[in-house]
């Protein structure tokens, strides 16, 4: 019998103000090579990115602040079930409909609990770079390192791979046909709550990085395994050298 709590489908939730929320949308849709499907929610707040192929994964959800912030929602057979387990590893919940759960992890990160409807198709990589929206990165201030890591691993069940202690980064594993990761960043300085940004992987990261400067983004720094940039409404996230399509 399957764990009806079991982590079938993670979609990227960047939480994007009303007045920037076009912009959003076209740059995102660009990179991504995604056309904007029909927005739902009571107030049409959440906007998906359709793929060429498979089933939307990231989606804009119009916010009613000038906070840019991301959030995984996590899809489950059993929403209640799920949620009662994530309150027993350390969540606190913040509301609660048929069919999705809101909650906050020990370190402050927002996540959805969703009901889970039945089988959805991982998109592929896009362009002649081969880029992807590959995971989520959890940036968690160094007090709350190891009690998010765990809460997240115990959560999700997926294998914790942290190949070299003493360096910032922990990954969890995901399922082949899960679309998003989640990598661990330990920050060297502290700030109140844990927060998240986009990694996209991609099979020429130089080349990638050119069509999204060519879409509107901004160069922010280059390391020798990930570059920064910033959005067009200001949003941070990273290309790194991760080859698509690795788990």
């Amino acid at each position: 019998m399957s764990d009806p709590t079991r982590v079938r489908w993670l979609s990227i939730f960047l939480d994007v103000p009303a007045a920037d929320l076009d912009r959003e949308a076209a740059f995102w849709g660009t990179v991504t090579g995604s056309g904007t499907g029909e927005p739902v929610g009571d107030h049409d707040e959440f906007l998906p990115l359709a793929p060429p192929d498979g089933d939307p994964c990231v989606w804009l959800q119009r916010s009613d602040d000038d906070t840019l912030a991301s959030h995984p929602d996590l899809y489950v057979e059993d929403v209640v079930a799920a949620a009662a387990r994530a309150l027993e590893l350390g969540a606190e919940q913040l509301s609660q409909q048929a069919g999705l759960v809101v909650l906050r992890s020990p370190g402050g990160l927002p996540f959805c609990l969703v009901r889970w409807r039945g089988q959805h198709t991982r998109p592929g990589p896009v362009g002649a770079a081969g880029g992807v929206v590959d995971q989520l990165c959890l940036d968690i201030p160094p007090s709350r390192y190891d009690a998010e890591v765990r809460f997240w691993a115990d959560l999700t069940g997926w294998p914790h791979h942290d190949d070299e202690p003493v360096d910032e980064f922990a990954r969890l594993v995901r399922p082949s046909d899960v679309p998003h990761a989640f990598l661990l960043q330990r920050l060297d300085d502290e700030q109140p709550t844990v927060t998240a940004h986009v990694d996209l992987a991609a099979a020429d990261r130089e080349g990638e990085t050119e069509r999204h400067l060519a879409a509107g983004a901004t160069l922010l720094a280059r390391n020798p395994h990930w570059t920064v940039l910033q959005d067009p409404v200001g949003r941070t996230y990273c290309i790194t050298a991760r080859k698509p399509g690795d788990v």
